[in-house]
């Protein structure tokens, strides 16, 4: 009689799927909440901050306090508050693409502060990340989203900050989120208090719910299970159905569009940004 062997089944891509999703309704919602960008990030993240608390006490998993968890909590702060604002300023589709440019900042941060050379490949994807880049910015002079593009390009340093942090020496990336959560809260509690919420309709409200408790909070309890048992070369693939999802959303409620040299520069670099994560996650022989 033949043994037939049980696989367990790998749920990990699974779960990075789940990330993906909850992070790629970050644009729809906040351009549903009229309040000012700091109170949504604010309050965004004292749910955020409890949801990831609980899993954090079921896995028992002890917070680490060191200069690579602090700066990158202060990292993780920085790029939410930069993406909130981005996309109250630039279309959600500008906010998410030049923000998946952080690879590229890390490539580039290592070469100033940790004077690693830069190979063939990440000069390639540096100059086709720049100028798809540059398409945004010229697009965003008729546009009049100058400023919003700015801040999102500015996300996608600070978001290299939580990659590079992250990889250091004794960094602690479930340190580093609950504390960048608990940063938000401290710093956007003042803005959440001084908010006007009687003209706040209920659909703002659900978004918001869904802010807090999905994108942030269980969109990272989601990522941290996922990237567990999850191959680099999956996980980048999956990861970027969050650029493509992202200003879909957006378009079918609010018919955000991209204009077509904007698409042109989101093609550039969200194909760049991919193949450059394959070929970088391929073991060298």
């Amino acid at each position: 009689m033949t043994q037939v062997k049980n696989k367990k089944l790998n749920m990990g891509p699974f779960f990075v799927f789940l990330a993906s999703l909850c992070f790629s309704i970050g644009g729809l919602c906040i351009k549903s909440i009229s309040w000012n960008a700091m109170a949504i990030n604010g309050g965004r993240n004292i749910l955020a901050a409890l949801v990831f608390g609980v899993y954090l006490l079921i896995t028992r998993h002890k917070l680490v306090i060191n200069k690579p968890v602090i700066i990158g909590a202060l990292s993780m702060s920085a790029t939410t508050i930069l993406f909130t604002f981005a996309n109250k300023m630039t279309t959600a589709a500008n906010t998410i693409i030049l923000q998946y440019t952080a690879p590229i900042f890390v490539v580039i941060l290592s070469a100033l502060i940790f004077k690693v050379k830069p190979k063939k490949l990440d000069i390639v994807a540096i100059i086709l990340i720049f100028g798809g880049v540059v398409c945004f910015f010229i697009d965003s002079l008729a546009a009049g989203n100058m400023l919003g593009n700015g801040l999102a390009l500015l996300s996608g340093l600070t978001y290299a900050g939580i990659f590079m942090m992250n990889t250091a020496k004794n960094a602690d990336s479930l340190s580093s989120t609950f504390f960048g959560m608990c940063i938000n809260v401290i710093v956007g509690l003042p803005f959440l208090i001084q908010q006007d919420f009687s003209g706040t309709t209920g659909i703002a409200w659900v978004a918001f719910l869904c802010l807090g408790l999905f994108q942030v909070g269980f969109g990272y309890v989601f990522l941290n299970i996922g990237l567990k048992t999850t191959p680099a070369t999956m996980a980048s693939l999956v990861c970027g159905l969050e650029p493509v999802l992202n200003p879909i959303w957006v378009a079918i409620v609010y018919h955000e569009l991209l204009t077509p040299l904007a698409l042109v520069g989101a093609a550039i670099v969200f194909l760049t940004i991919i193949i450059y994560n394959i070929l970088k996650a391929k073991p060298t022989s």
